[in-house]
């Protein structure tokens, strides 16, 4: 039998493709923290507000999910392909 992982072209757009969800998923991440723990670690007496929300919460929740939502639209769009899930038979 042959180890189709090395020989199928969909396999090398597939680990592409899971490689650019990991490092999304990486970025919405290290936003979250920095601005949740970066503005909000400060005493509350001391925060900001932004639309009647803390700016911790505004800039890591509200403006981190309009941004990956964004992010994730225009990646689906321009990067990631179609690929066929059906078997290709070899011709002898």
């Amino acid at each position: 039998m042959v180890n189709k992982s090395n020989t199928d072209w969909r396999f090398k757009i597939a680990h592409r493709e899971a490689l650019i969800g990991v490092v999304l998923a990486i970025f919405n991440f290290i936003w979250w923290f920095g601005f949740a723990y970066g503005l909000g670690s400060r005493p509350v007496e001391e925060y900001t507000y932004v639309l009647g929300l803390p700016a911790w919460f505004f800039y890591s929740c509200v403006v981190g999910f309009i941004l990956i939502s964004i992010l994730v639209i225009i990646i689906a769009k321009f990067f990631l392909t179609e690929v066929p899930f059906e078997e290709e038979e070899e011709e002898l």
